[in-house]
């Protein structure tokens, strides 16, 4: 009698749990982002979405490709205002509305894919997506690293700082194009899905997307013969999603450290599938016959300086701005002194010339006194 009234208790006990894990999972999400399903991009966004409904029972993700539901320039304001719950992204499209957003997407010459990691895990990064993406009704989560990008495919060859006088080149970023127009070069602005036919049609003179991997998928090799390396105006990028801030807040806190460890896990994942993808698109670039240049010492210790400078620039422009790369700088400052000395096994390129910290606190000074 014991027994049976044991097991009836336990059957009653698995009942409950099961209807109180029904009765949680009554969120539903829909989420799209930048990328249509043609950019292999989209892939960082799919294994976010994947390991979160496998890791929850309290919410599950509809996931569209960007396009879809909307053009990918509305998927931010869409998320804002609580279109819908969720988008996959890359900092950088947001540039126009605060220029903090550009470092929190790339950087110019500067952090590679682990530097990025290391940022954001261990010196404040995490806590910086927050504080630019709060101002609009956002929570972010980074989930996605690529280390640096190809560089400049074209149909004509690109060898060297002085070919780029005159150049129109496809080009993200707004620090980026202040640099390029620093070099000689005009920045065009244009989507990922127009970069194929402005090559073939001599539109642009050049273009850069992604990584290698990313960029043979697209089809560059069919109309860019040339390709001039190392890809300094993106030395890595981030990706990740925008959560609506109520829709965030619908959560209960496991859940949401759920979607964090999602988030940690895909942006490990990321880093190794990017490079994977970098490497095997690279031999097929030169198995189809592509002709790759590289940038000189003296080429990139240019680019360096004129970084430095326009870093500083943007600083003195604005606040955020200045905040980013002040806790950017500061990381790599600080990380020097273990990085340095485990030369070369160490895993951040060694840099002695970094935009001057000083001359950003200068700026961020000023700001506050005006």
């Amino acid at each position: 009698m014991m027994k049976r009234f044991a097991l009836t208790g336990l059957a009653a006990g698995i009942a409950l749990a099961t209807l109180a894990g029904s009765a949680q999972a009554q969120e539903k999400w829909t989420m799209t982002t930048t990328w249509p399903d043609n950019l292999d991009l989209i892939q960082i966004d799919r294994h976010w979405v994947n390991l979160v409904n496998q890791l929850t029972d309290e919410l599950q993700i509809d996931f569209r490709a960007g396009g879809t539901l909307m053009p990918g320039t509305q998927v931010f304001d869409a998320t804002e205002t609580g279109s819908i719950q969720a988008a996959g992204d890359w900092p950088g499209y947001w540039a126009g509305r605060s220029p903090a957003f550009s470092p929190l997407a790339t950087t110019t010459s500067l952090f590679n894919g682990v530097d990025y990691l290391n940022w954001i895990q261990q010196w404040g990064g995490f806590e910086l997506y927050q504080e630019v993406y709060g101002q609009y009704n956002m929570v972010y989560l980074p989930y996605g690293i690529t280390n640096n990008e190809s560089g400049f495919r074209g149909g004509t060859p690109i060898e060297s700082l002085a070919d780029l006088e005159g150049k129109r080149l496809r080009l993200s970023g707004r620090d980026q194009g202040r640099v390029l127009e620093r070099l000689g070069g005009s920045q065009v602005t244009l989507a990922g899905g127009e970069i194929y036919q402005a090559i073939e049609r001599g539109v642009v003179d050049g273009a850069e997307f992604s990584t290698p991997g990313v960029d043979y998928k697209a089809g560059f090799s069919e109309v860019a013969d040339y390709w001039l390396t190392p890809g300094w105006h993106q030395s890595a990028s981030v990706f990740g999603v925008m959560i609506n801030q109520d829709a965030w807040d619908a959560l209960s806190k496991e859940t949401q450290e759920k979607l964090k460890i999602a988030a940690d896990a895909t942006m490990a994942w990321s880093l190794a599938w990017s490079e994977r993808q970098s490497t095997e698109g690279t031999v097929k670039f030169l198995e189809d016959g592509t002709e790759i240049s590289h940038l000189s010492e003296d080429d990139l210790a240019e680019i360096q300086r004129i970084t430095n400078e326009v870093i500083v620039q943007g600083a003195c422009e604005n606040p955020m701005h200045a905040k980013v790369y002040h806790s950017m700088v500061s990381y790599l400052e600080h990380y020097a002194n273990w990085r340095d000395i485990s030369v070369p096994f160490n895993m951040s390129r060694v840099t002695d010339n970094l935009p001057s910290l000083k001359k950003i606190e200068a700026c961020m000074q000023q700001e506050t006194d005006s």
